[in-house]
């Protein structure tokens, strides 16, 4: 038996039914399914912050222990110039040993400065680690609660939800395959979910702009599946659908 454009269109409808029905249902969740992904969003990011601030902290300590070991060895090396200083035979290698003892104290006061630097920095850096910690611990507060609300709200719909996903792939199986793909790219794309609207006084039932006589001839001959030029939408004679719509 031959399946008409009549008959394709009325399957395509009946899929459309369905699916808007989850549509319908997954909007009572209204915007908490986004909340929720953004608020984790928002701790995520906390978190890559306080990571941040743990890396540069690490890199402060790794700056602190090499000035450490220099002032070491600045101290050996004054130990060493001072026992030097002691068996020297004249007054110019006395000042050259003189000279490096300056240059290993100004080494030590210099060490001291950049681990002085470090630790400040290290302070600011927990600083902020403990307000980002502090910040991230309010929003997860707020998350916390939206999940259960958004949990409540699942639990609640998620027989209908999943007895009506089984009837829409059960549906769609009867779709041309073509058409499907086609169904789902527009449905996809539209703002209300419709991807199959009636031609009602001239005009598109999606976009409203006004549908040439010719293809709406076309669309009441329904010898070929129609798509509005503006919208891109599936486009079905309005007769049609509303006796669909009386026989559901």
């Amino acid at each position: 038996m031959e399946i008409t454009i009549a008959d394709k269109l009325i399957t395509l409808l009946e899929l459309q039914d369905i699916d808007s029905k989850l549509d319908q249902l997954r909007k009572l969740r209204g915007d908490l399914p986004e909340e929720v992904k953004d608020l984790e969003d928002e701790v995520i990011g906390y978190e890559t912050r306080v990571q941040k601030f743990q890396a540069e902290i690490e890199t402060f300590k790794e700056e602190i222990e090499r000035h450490v070991a220099n002032k070491k060895d600045a101290d050996k090396l004054i130990l060493k110039y001072k026992d030097q200083q002691m068996n020297v035979r004249n007054n110019r290698e006395f000042d050259a040993i003189s000279k490096e003892l300056e240059l290993q104290e100004l080494e030590i006061q210099l060490s001291d400065k950049r681990i002085r630097e470090a630790d400040y920095r290290i302070a600011m850096k927990q600083a902020d680690i403990d307000d980002t910690n502090d910040a991230k611990a309010k929003r997860m507060d707020v998350l916390e609660q939206k999940r259960q609300e958004l949990d409540k709200l699942v639990t609640e719909s998620q027989e209908e939800e999943e007895k009506l996903l089984k009837q829409s792939e059960k549906q769609a199986k009867k779709v041309d395959e073509r058409l499907l793909k086609a169904y789902q790219r527009i449905r996809g794309g539209a703002k209300n979910g419709l991807a199959v609207v009636a031609v009602d006084r001239g005009a598109c039932g999606g976009c409203f702009n006004v549908v040439p006589p010719q293809r709406q001839a076309d669309i009441m001959d329904k010898q070929k599946i129609i798509i509005c030029e503006h919208c891109g939408r599936i486009l079905a004679d309005a007769d049609m659908i509303k006796v669909h719509r009386k026989k559901k």
